[in-house]
C-alpha cells in the first residue's frame, strides 16, 4: 500500500558480501568453525536464486516486448485494410476500440489474481491467449469476427503490466537498471510493431501480420511453462507488506488522487501518439511514400525512446527520482506542442524528442510507485494504474477518429497538447509533495 510503518529489526548486522559470511554473520551462537560443505550448499543456493530470478526477468522482458507489439499490429495494417475493403481510416482504425478498453479492463482482475494466486500461472495465460486471439484474427472471416478476435487480444495482453511489473521488481536485484531495461523491451516491441507488421503484411497479406506473431506466442507459452516453475505454495502470503519509504496518511492520500490524473492523462498521450503515429508519418512526412516506408520511419522514432530509457535507467542512481519524473514531464510537454506544428523532416525529430520523454516517463512513473508500494500490494496497484492508462486508450482511439474527422492531425496533437499540460501539472505537484517527505526520510534517518 502506500502508507504503512517500517517494521524494526530487533539486530542490526553487518553487511556481507558472500553467501558463506552472510551465514556467519547470521549465526547466533557466534560459532565460525563452519564446514566448507555448508558454506558450498550456501553459495549453490544463492546460485540457483540468481538464475530463476534472471530467467524470470528474462521472460518478463520478451513478454513486454510482445504485448506492445501484438496491441500495435492492427493500426498499422489498418492502412491495408482501408484500401481492401474501400472504408476511411476513421471508420475502420474506431474497429480497435473494444480492444483498447479490453486492454485497460481487464488489468484490474488480472493484477488481483496475480496477487491472491499465481503471477506465474497469469503469464502463462498471457502467453497462450494472445496467440490464440491473434490467430483468430488471422483467421476472422468479417471485420466483425476481427473486431471480436481483437477484443480478445485486449483481454489477455491486459495480463502483462500489472503481472509482470510486479514480477520484474520481486526478482530485481538493481531495481532502476532492471526496470529500465525491461521498458526498453517494451519499446523494441512498440517500435518494430509497425515495421515488421508492414513487412508482413507486404509479403503474407494482413493475415499474416497477425498469424506469424499468434505462432511465436503460442510457441513462447509452452516453453515458459516448462521451464518456470510454478509459484511455490504460500509464496503470496510471503510478501512483504512494508514499502521502501512510508507516508503518512495525508500525504499517501494526495499522491494517491495525483497518480489518478497521471495515469489517465499518461495514457491518453501515450495512446494517442503510439496509435496514430504511423498515419502521421504518413500524412505530413511526405507524399507518397510506401507502407514499408512509413513502417520502417515510425520504428526509428520509436527506438528514441529505447535510448531515453536506458538513460533513465543510468540517472535514477545519481539524481531523485521525483526530479526526473518533473523534467520528463516538461519535455513531453514540449515535445507534443513542437510535433503539432512541425512538418516534413522537423516532425521526424519533433516526434523522436516526445517519444523520448513517454517512454522516460513511463519507467520514472513505475519506479515512484514502486518506491511507496509494498510488494505483496504491487500486483493491485499496477492493475489500477494501467487499468486507467489503458481504459483511456479505448477513448485515445475514439478521440483519433472523432478529431482526425474535423481537423486532421492539427486538431488531434493540439488537443493532445492540453491533456500534456495537466500530466505536467500533477506529476510537478507529485514531486513537491515527494521531496518533502524524502527530505523528512533523510533528517530522521540516525548517523551511521
Amino acid at each position: 500500500m502506500l502508507s504503512g510503518s517500517q517494521p524494526t529489526s530487533p539486530a542490526r548486522l553487518g553487511v556481507c558480501r558472500s553467501a558463506t559470511a552472510r551465514y556467519i554473520c547470521a549465526s547466533p551462537t557466534g560459532n565460525y568453525s563452519m564446514t566448507a560443505e555448508v558454506s558450498h550448499r550456501f553459495a549453490s543456493a544463492d546460485a540457483s536464486d540468481l538464475a530463476r530470478r534472471r530467467l524470470s526477468i528474462g521472460f518478463m522482458n520478451w513478454a513486454h516486448a510482445l504485448d506492445h507489439f501484438v496491441i500495435l499490429i492492427y493500426p498499422t495494417v489498418v492502412i491495408e485494410l482501408a484500401v481492401i475493403y474501400g472504408r476511411t481510416y476513421a471508420s475502420l482504425i474506431a474497429l480497435a476500440t473494444a480492444s483498447f478498453v479490453a486492454f485497460g479492463l481487464f488489468s484490474l482482475p488480472a493484477g488481483w489474481l496475480a496477487d491472491r494466486w499465481s503471477r506465474r500461472n497469469m503469464m502463462v495465460g498471457f502467453y497462450v491467449g494472445c496467440g490464440l486471439s491473434l490467430i483468430g484474427a488471422a483467421l476472422a472471416p468479417s471485420l466483425v469476427g476481427l473486431g471480436v478476435a481483437l477484443f480478445m487480444l485486449g483481454v489477455f495482453a491486459a495480463i502483462y503490466h500489472p503481472v509482470g511489473t510486479a514480477m520484474i521488481l520481486e526478482n530485481a536485484t538493481q531495481r532502476g537498471r532492471t526496470m529500465a531495461f525491461n521498458g526498453v523491451c517494451g519499446n523494441l516491441g512498440v517500435s518494430l510493431a509497425a515495421g515488421i507488421t508492414a513487412a508482413l503484411t507486404a509479403a503474407f497479406t494482413w493475415r499474416g501480420a497477425f498469424l506469424v506473431p499468434g505462432l511465436v506466442c503460442v510457441l513462447t507459452g509452452a516453453i515458459y511453462y516448462w521451464l518456470v516453475p510454478a509459484d511455490e505454495k504460500g509464496h503470496a502470503a510471503a510478501r512483504s507488506n512494508s514499502p521502501d519509504v512510508s507516508l503518512s496518511n495525508t500525504s499517501a492520500a494526495m499522491i494517491f488522487g495525483l497518480f489518478i490524473v497521471v495515469a489517465l492523462s499518461a495514457g491518453l498521450v501515450f495512446n494517442t501518439i503510439s496509435i496514430s503515429l504511423p498515419k502521421i508519418v504518413d500524412e505530413r512526412v511526405g507524399n507518397g511514400i510506401s507502407l514499408v516506408m512509413v513502417g520502417g520511419l515510425t520504428t526509428a522514432v520509436f527506438l528514441c525512446g529505447a535510448v531515453a530509457q536506458i538513460t533513465v535507467g543510468r540517472l535514477v542512481e545519481r539524481f531523485p527520482l521525483h526530479i526526473l519524473f518533473a523534467i520528463s514531464a516538461v519535455m513531453q510537454f514540449a515535445g507534443v506542442v513542437w510535433a503539432a506544428y512541425a512538418t516534413g523532416t522537423s516532425l521526424l525529430f519533433a516526434l523522436a524528442f516526445t517519444m523520448a520523454a513517454i517512454y522516460g516517463q513511463i519507467t520514472l512513473n513505475d519506479l515512484v510507485i514502486a518506491r511507496y508500494t509494498a510488494d505483496a500490494w504491487r500486483g493491485r496497484v499496477y492493475a489500477v494504474r494501467y487499468f486507467l492508462t489503458f481504459m483511456v486508450s479505448g477513448v485515445a482511439v475514439s478521440m483519433i477518429a472523432l478529431l482526425y474527422g474535423r481537423g486532421g492531425f492539427d486538431l488531434v496533437l493540439d488537443a493532445t497538447a492540453v491533456i500534456a499540460l495537466g500530466f505536467l501539472v500533477a506529476v510537478l505537484l507529485i514531486a513537491l509533495i515527494a521531496n518533502g517527505v524524502e527530505k523528512a526520510r533523510v533528517v530522521q534517518q540516525p548517523a551511521e
